[in-house]
This record gives C-alpha cells, sequence and structure tokens, in this order.
C-alpha cells in the first residue's frame, strides 16, 4: 500500500503551496513545582527551559515545507516582539514570509504554554480576534492573489482571528479556478462552502457543531459514518476528512467507501499542533497524486510522529519515512502470542483475518478497515511464499512474503502481521483464539475450514463487505495484457 521511499518522492515533487491563514506564535514554558504561592493556593512554576514555534497556519506552513513542499505563507503579525520571532523561525524553517503583512498597532496572536513534566499547567493567550483596517486587509488580498497564482495547491487556515474576513472570501471566490488543489482547515467549514474545496478536514467538535448535534465520544464513529452526505452538503467538499484525535479519522469521499485511519496512542497534551501535521501531510500526498486512502494513512502516520513527542511540532520527510518503514513488519508465532495475551489481559477484542494479499489494492484496504471496526485490534496472517504457490501456481507471489508483510504493516488499521507456511491458518486460530475470524465478502462460512474451528472455541466468523471489481488476479491479469 505504502512504498517505503513514498516520502521521498512525495518531498521531491516540490510541491507549491500557498497557506492562507492565522498564524500564531507558540510559546512554551517548561519548569518544576515544588510550592504553592503565599498570596494564593496556585502552585509556582520554576521556568527551567523556554521555546518559540510557529502555530496556526504557521505551524501548517512549517510541516509543508518539512515534507519538502515550497511553502508561501500570507498571513499578518503584528509590529511587536511576537511577530519579530514568529517571522524569523518561519525563514529558519524554509517558510517564504515575503507575503506576510506587517499590521501596526495590531498586536501578534500568541499562545504561552506552562508545563510541569507531562502536566499542562496554563494557557495565556494574546490577541483578540479583530478586523484587519483597510491598508492592512488590501495588503493581504493582494498577497494571496499573487501566492495562489504561483501555487500547485492552496491550504486556509481560518482559526477566526480576522485574517480571513472582510474581502478575501470574495476574492478567493474569483481566484478558485486557479487553485489545482483546495483545502480548508477552519473552526467553520460552512462559510467556505462557496468554495467548494477539494479536501476539509473537521475534527469531530467541529463536525458535530456543523451537524447541530452533540455527539459523545463512544458513538462519535457510527453516527458520522451516517452522517456523510450532511456533512458534505454543510462543507460543499468533494473529501470530508473528520479527525477524531487518539481514534485516527474517518475519510468520506462521495461516490466511494469509507476509509478509516487509527491512530498511536498519545498523551493528551501531546496533540498541540498534531491537526496542523494531519493537513500538511494530506495535500502534500493528494497534491503529489497518492489516492486518498494512501493520502490519509500518510496523513496520520505523520500526525503519530508529532504526538509522540510534547509540544507544537513538524514531521520532516525522513522522520516520517522511518515510521513507515518502521511502523511494523512480520513478528513471529510465539511474539504474536504473546503479543495477542498482552493485549486480551488489557480488555481487547482481537479481530483475526489472513490472506497472500500479493498485490494489495483498494478492495483489500476498505476490507481491513472494516475488519479493524469489529474488534480493538486486528492481526493478520499472510501465507508465505511456498504456500502462495501452492494455492495460486508456480508464477505467484508477485511480492515476496517480507514486502506484503510489510505493506500490510504500513496500514494505521493494522496492528501486528504473522506469516504462516501451513495451507490454512487452523494452527494459529488454534493457539491465539481470536474473538472475531473475518473474511472479504467472496467467501461464505461453509468454504473456509477455518470457521468450524472458530465456533467451536466460542468465536464468530464475519463476513465483511466485498468491494466488488477490486482482486489481485485480476488486477495482475491487467497489467500482464498491457506489458
Amino acid at each position: 500500500m505504502i512504498p517505503a521511499d513514498l516520502a521521498q518522492r512525495m518531498a521531491d515533487r516540490q510541491l507549491r503551496v500557498a497557506v492562507l491563514g492565522d498564524a500564531i506564535l507558540d510559546g512554551w514554558l517548561s519548569g518544576r513545582c515544588e510550592r504553592l504561592c503565599p498570596e494564593a493556593p496556585v502552585p509556582v512554576v520554576q521556568v527551567t527551559a523556554a521555546s518559540h514555534v510557529p502555530g496556526g497556519a504557521a505551524n501548517t506552513a512549517v510541516n509543508l515545507a518539512a515534507l519538502g513542499a515550497r511553502v508561501q505563507l500570507v498571513s499578518v503579525v503584528g509590529d511587536d516582539a511576537a511577530g519579530a520571532t514568529l517571522t524569523s523561525e518561519l525563514s529558519t524553517r524554509r517558510v517564504d514570509t515575503r507575503h506576510v503583512v506587517l499590521a501596526p498597532g495590531r498586536p501578534t496572536t500568541a499562545k504561552r504554554r506552562v508545563v510541569v513534566g507531562d502536566q499542562l499547567m496554563l494557557r495565556v493567550d494574546e490577541g483578540e480576534p479583530a478586523p484587519l483596517n483597510g491598508a492592512t486587509a488590501d495588503a493581504v488580498v493582494d498577497a494571496a492573489r499573487d501566492a495562489v497564482a504561483d501555487s500547485d495547491a492552496v491550504v486556509l487556515c481560518d482559526y477566526g482571528t480576522g485574517v480571513l474576513d472582510g474581502e478575501l472570501p470574495g476574492v478567493l471566490r474569483r481566484l478558485r479556478a486557479r487553485m489545482p488543489l483546495l483545502a480548508v482547515d477552519a473552526h467553520r467549514l460552512d462559510r467556505w462552502r462557496a468554495l467548494r474545496p477539494d479536501l476539509v478536514t473537521p475534527n469531530a467538535a467541529e463536525a458535530a457543531r456543523m451537524l447541530g448535534m452533540s455527539i459523545e465520544p463512544h458513538v462519535r464513529v457510527d453516527v458520522l459514518q451516517r452522517c456523510r452526505t450532511a456533512l458534505h452538503a454543510a462543507t460543499g467538499a468533494t473529501t470530508v476528512v473528520v479527525t477524531l484525535d487518539r481514534d485516527g479519522a474517518l475519510v468520506f469521499t462521495a461516490g466511494q467507501p469509507v476509509h478509516r485511519t487509527w491512530a498511536r496512542p498519545a498523551p493528551d497534551n501531546h496533540a498541540a499542533g498534531a491537526g496542523d501535521t494531519f493537513v500538511a501531510a494530506l495535500t502534500v500526498a493528494v497534491g503529489a497524486g497518492q489516492p486518498l486512502t494512501t493520502a490519509a494513512e500518510l496523513a496520520q502516520a505523520a500526525a503519530d510522529v508529532v504526538t509522540g513527542r510534547p509540544g507544537t511540532a513538524a514531521c520532516t520527510t525522513a522522520e516520517l519515512a522511518e515510521r513507515l518503514g518502521g511502523h511494523g513488519s512480520a513478528v513471529d508465532a510465539d511474539r504474536l502470542a504473546a503479543l495477542v495475551a498482552g493485549h486480551r489481559a488489557a480488555g481487547r477484542r482481537i479481530v483475526f483475518t489472513n490472506g497472500c494479499f500479493d498485490v494489495l489494492h483498494r478492495g483489500h484496504v476498505a476490507y481491513l478497515n472494516q475488519a479493524r471496526l469489529l474488534g480493538d485490534v486486528l492481526v493478520v496472517a499472510v501465507n508465505s511464499d511456498d504456500g502462495v504457490r501452492r494455492l495460486k501456481g508456480p508464477s505467484r507471489p508477485v511480492n515476496p512474503a517480507a514486502d506484503r508483510a510489510a505493506m500490510l504493516a504500513a496500514l494505521s488499521c493494522v496492528d501486528h502481521v504473522t506469516v504462516f507456511e501451513q495451507d490454512t491458518s487452523v494452527a494459529l486460530l488454534r493457539r491465539l483464539r481470536p474473538e472475531v475470524y473475518a473474511k472479504g465478502g467472496d467467501y461464505t462460512p461453509h468454504m473456509l475450514p477455518e470457521a468450524s474451528v472458530v465456533t467451536g472455541y466460542g468465536g464468530a466468523v464475519h463476513i465483511v463487505d466485498y468491494v466488488p471489481d477490486h482482486s489481485t488476479t485480476a488486477m495482475i491479469d491487467r497489467i500482464r495484457a498491457s506489458g
């Protein structure tokens, strides 16, 4: 699904991206707390380290640049120390700031966080949302025209500080035809519906607000899937990607099955800026011609990189490549049994499936995502090369077992991969005893020798939906015919 060198190939594309939106200076004050203040029962934090990094639209721009894009930022900063720091930090991170407008008398938007250990103690926000004055607003419109005219993709980052207000929405509607790819990341997506964006990336709370409802966390995946048509209507977007923090993301594209990504668990206080990273990686991947399912997996992998460390952060091409390459490979049966035992002790429901997965295609990805929804952990068992030859003939497999396992492991829905030598996975099922055995809809339970084993120990056999016209054999036949 995701070749190991894809991150570098996307960087080599050097996509030209214009980012329009609210630039913020994120400050992080770290220290220790050993006493309470004598004036009031509040903690005293002795600051031992301080840092400032670009946030908001500026963080999206930094993440795009870190992934190899050539980035122009259109935004506004104040004529103050925070504005100077923000502009300097952007230049250091290879973001073109010639379209960052200086607004005398308008304070730079800043968010400063005080952290002790891994605990966020306080956040202080500076800079009130306000309309731009006439000269500044005109300068932003001129900057947007220049940046859009020279871009392969445009990203709107609207956090409501006023930078994207006034005449600019109307100007962007007139410029829409010049935008090969438009992604919108906004607190209020309805105000950009007339632009008919290609991509929008609301979080779960923003999606619920657009739908006019309150959605409890434990049912939000099901509710959002039922409301996908309403989300398209509310945003005007071709593709709606709802980010669900620790639950990954849902990808809704008209006429396509829902795609789900799965996040690597991380502390909530490591999530600052992860949404910026997600939209940046998604834009680079789609702009480089990747299918949306692949782009979403890449975006999730990039977000996982930054949630692995505290503070506002960016994911580089090298880090993304390492994450994709090191996401996991095949484990042997003994190691897998130990991993499954650990999951079960933690109360997790195990889903198991198996197959050749010789040339991974959209049908596989859809079925694996559906299988993952049946439990908490998805284990995929892959037929060995000799096993594939016995099943499919001497010309198969096209890809060796190590490559097939690595591609499966790169999917965020897959937790563990193993390779087995036997013609069936019966021995593995007897050892692991998963709660659910899942197979694609081109099978029926009576066709599966594994089914009686699973039902015999009290497990369930589940046949997931079949995606027609997507088979490995048909794909290989087409490739051979074209050759």
